[in-house]
């Protein structure tokens, strides 16, 4: 790994990531409700969140490369890092996945890879990722249809595109990605009924673990890759 990736993708996390909270603003509203107006889309809104949030999307785009090293899949990571962590903080603001984010999110996923899987010595393989979105998007269906209290159809989209993140680097890293999603969500529930934060009828958005989890499954699967 050398240090000028690292630089490079530090800066990448940054110069996106200053952009996100006037995306997370504009699209953190009610599923009856109008985004609100664009003006302003390029440039943060003020307050603490814009720094924050610059800073969450350079450490984790950091984390990827230094994972993945120069393996031509570190594009698509790259690419997709600012929109995961945008799903995220729309998923907590408002506990909604717009179809806005996660239907491009799938698309670019399975895009970015595909090209990725085009070019030399690449870590994962384009079958795996197709495959990945299909069962991960079927398996989180099936909860929803179950369950369409617990599970919104947001979640499921999203699972398309996490699908095939994971899937790229193999059935193994799938199932821990996935798997890690539903942990990290029942923790955080079990610390928020400990600290009297929430009952057994809060709702919590699982959105963001989902992502969580997928995303330190990539982290594995590029490091053993």
């Amino acid at each position: 790994m050398t240090g000028p990736l690292l630089v490079l993708a530090a800066l990448w996390g940054a110069a996106t990531g200053v952009l996100l909270p006037r995306a997370a603003y504009r699209l953190s509203v009610e599923p009856d409700e109008p985004w609100r107006p664009a003006r302003g889309w390029l440039g943060p809104r003020p307050g603490p969140a814009a720094p924050l949030l610059a800073a969450v999307t350079a450490a984790a785009c950091v984390l990827l490369a230094a994972a993945t090293d120069t393996r031509p899949e570190l594009a698509a990571w790259l690419l997709l890092a600012p929109l995961a962590v945008l799903l995220a903080t729309v998923d907590f603001a408002v506990h909604r996945l717009p179809d806005v984010l996660t239907l491009p999110f799938a698309g670019a996923a399975l895009l970015a890879l595909g090209a990725a899987a085009l070019l030399p010595e690449p870590g994962g393989s384009w079958r795996g990722a197709v495959l990945g979105a299909l069962g991960m998007g079927a398996g989180y269906l099936v909860l929803h249809l179950v369950n369409s209290r617990g599970m919104g159809f947001g979640d499921v989209k999203l699972a398309l595109g996490l699908g095939a993140a994971l899937g790229w680097y193999g059935l193994g890293v799938l199932f821990l990605g996935a798997f890690a999603g539903v942990l990290f969500n029942g923790l955080y529930a079990l610390v928020l009924v400990a600290a009297r934060r929430a009952g057994r009828k809060t709702e919590i958005p699982l959105g963001p673990f989902m992502i969580l989890g997928a995303y330190a499954g990539v982290l594995l699967g590029a490091l053993a890759a």
